[in-house]
């Protein structure tokens, strides 16, 4: 087996850009991607993209003007985890020997279809009664405040640290800092989540080229990358939505990989609502059950703690353009392992975790979850 490695990353900025075609946004993303890996469009042996609300052909339309034509193109739509399911095939299909170059793009142009919340599926059971995202995580919040006693303080914390890691971050929508009060005093969106705990809709798009590692070239290994979809979550569930097939996904990711959670460095995880990212990381292994407010208490999540948790700012400051918002997540690791994160930079990254939760269909624990464990060059 091959090992793979991220050669090169690029993002385009994040936020409302009506005025940009979802092919401009892919342009810029994919040509820092190229520059970074200097790879000439000629030599990508094929190409994923993900997208949720894409038009059809909106890869090769965006492609071909770049000059990537006549390699096969396949277009995934996983929910939020599109982006990185494209960084999981591409991985493997360098892993198996298939291809030795491939790219993995995200893209998503949400103010074409949204001005707020995204609307339910109507095909769907839960989506026919009305129940939005928010509604479902929102539900998740209740019954976990109920069972450990989180209380809404703790749950705006998550949104206070993320907002102040994104004032480092130039490509994020959002860089004002709030705090606890302000957060809690935002509109109510779905008790007890408020706006600044709530993901803002984005359009964006992020680039990562994926290849064979080469001695003497600093790239990122990707140690493994596992991705699930949910188990049937019903009356015989135990824990929360989403935290059962993050747990099972993390746990197949660290064991591929072979380490542990507390051998991690820094995490880019899910955190679409704030009590998505404590949720997240008790699934992920950095706190107990019913603990997750304690790492946020402790400074431990930080960037300047033992395992900073988001530290471009999340969906929650950077913005949730779902096909790019794993390919996002996937650059801001690549910056870090390679110090290039600026004024956030995680002191001496080496491992880290990247996990996007994809969801929205009744019955199951989640439509997809991809974690993917990756290595930084050891000089």
């Amino acid at each position: 087996m091959t090992t793979a490695a991220i050669l090169g990353v690029g993002t385009s900025l994040f936020g409302k850009q009506p005025d940009l075609h979802p092919s401009e946004l892919v342009w810029r993303a994919v040509d820092e991607a190229l520059r970074s890996a200097e790879t000439a469009p000629a030599d990508l042996d094929a190409v994923y993209l993900g997208t949720v609300f894409g038009a059809p052909g909106v890869a090769q339309r965006a492609l071909h003007a770049l000059g990537v034509i006549g390699v096969p193109i396949i277009t995934v739509e996983n929910a939020c985890a599109s982006g990185t399911t494209a960084l999981h095939e591409a991985a493997e299909a360098v892993r198996l020997g298939r291809w030795e170059h491939v790219l993995a793009v995200g893209v998503e142009k949400m103010t074409d279809q949204f001005a707020g919340a995204i609307h339910p599926e109507s095909t769907d059971i839960e989506g026919r009664t009305g129940l939005a995202l928010p509604s479902l995580y929102a539900m998740a919040a209740t019954r976990y405040q109920h069972e450990y006693g989180l209380t809404d303080a703790e749950l705006a914390m998550v949104a206070e640290k993320n907002h102040a890691h994104a004032r480092f971050n130039e490509r994020a929508q959002h860089r004002t800092p709030h705090t606890v009060e302000e957060i809690l005093a935002s509109r109510m969106i779905a008790d007890p989540l408020t706006l600044l705990q709530c993901c803002p809709i984005a359009d964006g798009a992020a680039a990562a080229v994926v290849g064979r590692t080469t001695p003497g070239r600093r790239s990122v290994t990707i140690r493994s990358s596992v991705l699930r979809s949910g188990r049937l979550w019903d009356h015989r569930s135990q824990r929360v939505w989403g935290f059962d097939v993050i747990r099972d996904t993390a746990a197949e990711a660290y064991e591929l990989a072979g380490v542990a959670s507390s051998d991690i460095d820094v995490f880019e995880c899910h955190d679409a609502f704030t009590i998505g990212e404590i949720v997240t990381t008790e699934a992920l292994g950095l706190a107990p059950v019913g603990e997750g407010a304690r790492l946020l208490h402790d400074g431990h999540t930080r960037v300047g703690g033992r395992q900073p948790v988001n530290p471009s700012g999340g969906l929650l400051s950077r913005g949730h353009p779902l096909g790019a918002t794993g390919l996002a997540q996937v650059a801001e690791l690549t910056w870090q392992l390679l110090g290039r994160a600026g004024d956030r930079q995680v002191d001496g990254a080496r491992l880290a975790v990247v996990e996007t939760m994809g969801g929205g269909v009744a019955g199951i624990d989640g439509n997809a979850c991809a974690v993917a464990v990756l290595e930084g060059p050891s000089a």
